[in-house]
């Protein structure tokens, strides 16, 4: 190790660390500001959440309508449906009690879900046109209009599905930006400290 320059200040082990856990003090409350900034804030969150919990409670009463519709077969080819809601519905209560939970990849999978559900009450709204063709045929015009009237329901509601999953996707987006922003922030504060600590060699 090269002699130290004379007048140069000299640092024990103990003063190195101190600086250290200072400099990560500073960086950490720093960080925190900057993650409030790049990151869906609580407000935003709770939003979502309203809007899926407007959706879900449209859609539960539809699945019943074309469980019933479906006779015997109805509660198998609703089950994945369902699943699905469960699923929504269980991460909406976790949001609700941590709504920054939502910057996690609970997150992302909150947007599959959302996803999920939106194509699930198109290909709903698909089926149910399907079986009203075929009573209209069969001339059962009541059933027939009844099962118009889902598929239409299924379909708006598609839609609405649709437009919240690409609000939680836009959302998300955002958190993970954030965290790459300040990984690279993290790094270059690390270089900078390490750079600086270099100048003032440990007392021998």
């Amino acid at each position: 190790m090269p002699a130290p320059i004379e007048g140069e200040p000299m640092l024990s082990l103990r003063h190195i660390v101190a600086i250290l856990l200072v400099g990560f003090s500073l960086s950490s409350g720093a960080f925190a500001q900057k993650r409030d900034a790049y990151f869906p804030t609580d407000d935003e969150v709770r939003l979502l959440l309203t809007q899926t919990e407007r959706a879900v409670n449209e859609y539960k009463p539809l699945l019943d309508r074309w469980e019933k519709t479906l006779g015997t077969e109805g509660s198998e080819a609703v089950a994945k449906d369902r699943e699905v809601v469960r699923a929504i519905e269980d991460a909406i209560v976790v949001f609700r009690k941590t709504p920054q939970a939502f910057n996690s990849p609970l997150g992302f999978a909150y947007f599959e879900w959302l996803d999920d559900a939106c194509r699930n009450a198109l290909l709903a709204s698909l089926s149910a046109s399907n079986t009203a063709t075929a009573e209209l045929i069969g001339g059962d015009k009541d059933k027939a209009e009844s099962n118009i009237e889902l598929a239409k329901d299924f379909s708006n509601l598609s839609t609405v599905f649709y437009t919240v999953s690409e609000n939680a996707g836009a959302l998300y987006s955002r958190f993970v930006k954030g965290e790459d922003q300040l990984a690279k922030e993290a790094a270059r504060t690390l270089t900078e400290c390490s750079d600086a600590l270099k100048k003032y060699p440990p007392k021998q």
